[in-house]
C-alpha cells in the first residue's frame, strides 16, 4: 500500500480548502440572484405553481431512490475487499449518491426561483444583459457546488484512507453515477412527456402558441424543464466529475504511485479557479449575442485553466521518470519529461472540450448550415424533416466520434506506447477538460432558466413585445448551450469510461496476481478462455455485440417511456378542452396539477427499468461469460453508447432550432404548415435529446463501475480449477432474470396502457367521454 507523505497530505488538505471555498462562492452567487426583483403578482404565482410541482416531484423521486440506495449499500459489502475497505466503499457510496441527489436538487431550487427573475429582467432597460447575467449566474450557483462537492468528498477520502482511497472511490463515483442516471431518466420522462403532450395538442390541434395559459400541460412542461434540464444534467456532471476523479486516481496510483494519486486532485482543483474566473467573466455587452459572452467565457476559462495546469505540473512532478517516487517499475525507464507529457495530456483534454463546442453548435445552431437544412425541408412536410434531423444527428455523431477517438490516439501517443501510462494520461485528459466544468454546468441550467422565463412571460402576459423578443433570443441560446453541454458531457462520459477500462483491466490483473502468488491451480478449457481478452476470440465478441444491444434496449426503453406518458397527457389535454369549452375563452382555468400528477406517476413507474437493467447486465455477463466478455462487453457498451448519445442529441438539438427559425418567422412561420411540420419533428427530438441520448452518459459509467466493482469476485470465481462453478452461472442467471424482469414489466405497461387507450376511444366514440 502507498503511504503519502506529509507534503501530499497537506497539499490534499489545502484542495479541501479550496473546496469549501468553491462551495462559499456558490452561496455568494446564490445571494446575487436571489436580490434581483421577481416580477409582477402574476408572473410570482406562475413560477409558484413551477416551484410546487417540482419539488413534490423531486421529493417523491428521492424518497424511491432511498429504497435502491438503502439495497445497494447492503450488497456492496458482499463483494470481496477486506473489512475497512468494505466499509468505506459503502459508506462513500452513500456520500456519492448523496452528493448526487443534493446538486440535482439545488439546480432545481434556485433554478424555479431564477426564472420568473430573468422575465422580469426582460421588461426592464438593458433586459437583455441582465437576464443573462441571472441565467448564467444561476448556473455558476451549481457549477461551483458541483466543482466543491466533487473536490470535497474525493479528497476528504484520500486524507483519510491515503493509498487506499481509490479503492474506497470506487464507492462514491458508483453512488453518484447511479443516482445521476436514475435521475436524468425520471426527469427526461417527466419533462418530454409534459412537452410532447403539450406541443401536439396546443400548437398542432389547437393552433396556440407554445406556452400559452390554456394549455393543461404548460405548467408540468415547465417544472419539467427544472427537473429533468436542471436536476438531471446537474447530477450528470457531477457524476462525471467524480468517476473521472475516481478512475484517474485509480490509474495514477498504478502508473506513477503518490505523485499520481495526489496529481488528478491539483488539476481539478484548478478548475475550480478557472471557474470563478468563467463564471465573473461572462456577462452580455450591449446587443451582443449572448452565445458569444458565453463562447468568451468559456475560452477564458480554458486557456488561463491550461496554463494554471502546466505550472501546477512543472512545480509538483520531477523532470524524469526515474525521479517519480513510488513509479512502477514499467515506467522508471520511460523516456521523456513527465511534466511536459502531463501537461500535453491536460492541453489535450481542454482542445477537446473546445472543439466539441464548436462542432456541436454547428450541428445545432440556429445559424448554421445543418439547422437551416432541417428547417428548409418544412415546406414538404413532417416526414421530411424527421429524415433530414435524423441525417444531421448521424452525420455529427460519426465527426464526434472521430474527435474523440483522435484525442484518445493523441493520449496513446503521448504515452510512447506504454499502456498503464496511456490510460492514466486519457484520465487527465479528462480532469483537464474538466476544469472547465464550472463553466459548463452554468451554460446548461441558462438554457431551462431562459426556456422557463420566456414561459412564465407568456403565460402571465405581462411582458410587451420588446421584452418577449429578448426572452426568445435567450431561449434560443439556451437551446444552443443545453445542445453544446450535452456533446461535451458525451465526451466527459467517454474519457471516463476509457479510463475506468482501464480501471478494470487494472482490478482483473491484481485479483489474478493474488491468485498466482497463492499459488492456485487454474482452470483450462473453456473456463480458461473466459480470462482471455483476446478480440478476435468469438465470446469476446458475443460480450461487445451484448454491450452495444444494451445501449440500443436502454435508449428504445426511455424512448418507449416518454412515447407512453406523452400519451396520456395528449389525451388528458383533450379531455380538458372537450370537457371545459371555457378554457378557449379564458373563462376557465385548466386543471393543471392533473398534468402534473399523471408525468410524476408515469415518469417514477418507469423509473427502475433501466436502472435494474444498467446493474444487472455486466453482472450477468461477468459471471455468465467471465472477465474476457466482459472487458468486449464494455468495449461495445462505450463505441455505440458514443455514438448513439451524440446521434440524439445532436437530431433533437436541430429539430428544436429548426421550429425555433420557423417560430420566428422563416418559411411561413407560426400557424403555418411547415411549423406543424417542424413541431412534429421537435417532438419527436424531445424524448431523443432530453431522455434518451443524455442518459446514455451515466450507463456506460455505471456499467463500468458495476464492472470493475465486480471484476475481483469474477476471477476468484472463474480461474481457479475447483471454484464451484454452478455458483457462478447461478448469480448470472439471477442477475439475467432480473434485468429481462425489468424489461418485461415495462412490455406489460405498455399493453395495458394501450388497452387503457382503445378503452378511452371506444368510450369517446359512444358519447360517454
Amino acid at each position: 500500500m502507498i503511504e503519502l507523505g506529509q507534503g501530499s497530505l497537506t497539499i490534499v488538505a489545502v484542495i479541501g480548502a479550496i473546496a469549501v471555498a468553491a462551495l462559499a462562492f456558490a452561496v455568494v452567487l446564490r445571494r446575487q440572484v436571489l436580490a434581483t426583483d421577481e416580477g409582477t403578482p402574476a408572473m410570482k404565482e406562475i413560477a409558484g405553481a413551477i416551484q410546487e410541482g417540482a419539488k413534490a416531484y423531486l421529493t417523491r423521486q428521492f424518497r424511491t431512490l432511498a429504497i435502491f440506495a438503502v439495497i445497494v449499500f447492503g450488497l456492496l459489502f458482499l463483494l470481496p475487499a477486506e473489512p475497512e475497505i468494505k466499509l468505506g466503499r459503502a459508506i462513500a457510496f452513500l456520500f456519492g449518491a448523496g452528493f448526487s441527489a443534493a446538486i440535482g436538487y439545488l439546480g432545481m431550487s434556485l433554478a424555479v426561483k431564477a426564472n420568473v427573475r430573468v422575465a422580469a429582467a426582460a421588461t426592464r432597460p438593458g433586459g437583455r444583459s441582465e437576464g443573462a447575467r441571472i441565467a448564467f449566474r444561476t448556473g455558476g450557483v451549481v457549477g461551483m457546488a458541483v466543482v466543491g462537492l466533487g473536490l470535497l468528498g474525493a479528497a476528504g477520502v484520500v486524507l483519510v484512507y491515503r493509498g487506499e482511497a481509490p479503492a474506497v472511490l470506487e464507492g462514491f463515483g458508483f453512488g453518484a453515477a447511479l443516482l445521476a442516471m436514475f435521475m436524468r431518466v425520471g426527469g427526461g420522462i417527466f419533462t418530454k412527456a409534459a412537452d410532447v403532450g403539450a406541443d401536439l395538442v396546443g400548437k398542432v390541434e389547437q393552433g396556440i402558441p407554445e406556452d400559452d395559459p390554456r394549455n393543461a400541460a404548460t405548467i408540468a412542461d415547465n417544472v419539467g424543464d427544472n427537473v429533468g434540464d436542471c436536476a438531471g444534467m446537474a447530477a450528470d456532471l457531477f457524476e462525471s466529475y467524480a468517476v473521472m476523479l475516481v478512475a484517474s486516481l485509480i490509474l495514477g496510483k498504478a502508473a506513477m504511485g503518490e505523485q499520481g494519486l495526489v496529481l488528478p486532485l491539483i488539476i481539478t482543483a484548478i478548475g475550480a479557479l478557472v471557474a470563478v474566473l468563467g463564471v465573473l467573466t461572462t456577462r452580455v455587452r450591449g446587443e451582443e449575442s449572448g452565445l458569444r459572452a458565453i463562447y468568451r467565457g468559456f475560452y477564458v476559462a480554458a486557456v488561463v485553466g491550461v496554463l494554471l495546469a502546466a505550472l501546477a505540473t512543472f512545480v509538483y512532478l520531477p523532470g524524469t521518470f526515474a525521479d517519480v517516487p513510488g513509479i512502477s517499475e514499467a515506467l522508471a525507464g520511460q523516456p521523456g519529461d513527465p511534466r511536459l507529457i502531463v501537461s500535453a495530456a491536460v492541453l489535450l483534454g481542454i482542445v477537446l472540450a473546445g472543439v466539441i463546442l464548436w462542432l456541436t453548435g454547428y450541428y445545432t445552431g440556429t445559424t448554421s448550415r445543418p439547422t437551416l437544412h432541417v428547417a428548409r425541408t418544412s415546406r414538404t412536410g413532417a416526414a421530411t424533416v424527421v429524415l433530414s434531423g435524423i441525417g444531421v444527428g448521424l452525420e455529427s455523431a460519426v465527426f464526434t466520434a472521430g474527435i474523440i477517438a483522435a484525442a484518445i490516439c493523441g493520449a496513446f501517443l503521448l504515452a510512447g506506447g506504454s499502456l498503464s501510462l496511456a490510460l492514466f494520461l486519457v484520465a487527465l485528459a479528462g480532469c483537464g477538460l474538466l476544469t472547465t466544468v464550472g463553466v459548463i454546468v452554468a451554460m446548461d441550467t441558462f438554457g431551462p432558466v431562459s426556456d422557463n422565463a420566456q414561459g412564465i412571460a407568456e403565460m402571465s402576459g405581462d411582458v410587451d413585445a420588446a421584452g418577449a423578443q429578448v426572452l426568445t433570443d435567450l431561449d434560443a441560446v439556451g437551446n444552443t448551450t443545453k445542445a453544446i453541454t450535452k456533446g461535451i458531457a458525451i465526451a466527459t462520459a467517454v474519457l471516463a469510461a476509457t479510463a475506468l477500462f482501464g480501471s478494470y483491466r487494472e482490478a482483473v490483473d491484481v485479483a489474478m496476481g493474488e491468485i498466482a502468488e497463492a499459488g492456485t491451480q487454474v482452470a483450462g478449457g473453456i473456463v480458461g478462455a473466459m480470462v482471455a481478452y483476446d478480440i478476435t476470440s468469438p465470446i469476446t465478441l458475443v460480450g461487445v455485440i451484448l454491450g452495444g444491444a444494451t445501449v440500443f434496449l436502454f435508449s428504445g426503453l426511455a424512448i418507449d417511456a416518454v412515447t407512453r406518458a406523452a400519451g396520456a397527457i395528449v389525451f388528458e389535454v383533450r379531455r380538458q378542452f372537450r370537457e371545459m369549452p371555457g378554457i378557449m375563452t379564458g373563462e376557465t382555468r385548466p386543471e393543471y396539477g392533473k398534468v402534473v400528477d399523471i408525468c410524476t406517476r408515469d415518469s417514477l413507474r418507469e423509473l427502475a427499468t433501466p436502472g435494474l437493467l444498467a446493474a444487472s447486465a455486466p453482472i450477468a455477463v461477468g459471471f455468465g461469460l467471465g472477465v474476457g466478455p466482459l472487458a468486449g462487453f464494455l468495449a461495445g457498451a462505450i463505441g455505440t453508447g458514443v455514438l448513439m448519445a451524440v446521434f440524439l442529441a445532436n437530431s433533437g438539438g436541430a429539430w428544436d432550432n429548426a421550429k425555433k427559425l420557423v417560430e420566428d418567422g422563416l418559411h411561413g412561420g407560426k400557424g403555418s404548415e411547415a411549423h406543424a411540420a417542424t413541431v412534429i419533428g421537435d417532438t419527436v427530438g424531445d424524448p431523443f435529446k432530453d431522455t434518451a441520448g443524455p442518459a446514455i452518459n451515466p450507463l456506460i459509467k455505471v456499467m463500468n463501475l458495476v464492472s470493475v466493482l465486480i471484476a475481483p469476485a469474477v476471477v476468484q470465481m472463474s480461474v481457479p480449477a475447483d471454484t464451484n462453478h454452478a455458483l457462478r452461472i447461478g448469480l448470472a442467471l439471477v442477475a439475467a432474470a432480473v434485468a429481462l424482469g425489468a424489461v418485461l414489466a415495462s412490455r406489460l405497461r405498455a399493453v395495458r396502457a394501450e388497452r387503457d387507450d382503445e378503452r378511452d376511444d371506444s368510450r369517446t366514440a359512444a358519447g360517454v367521454l
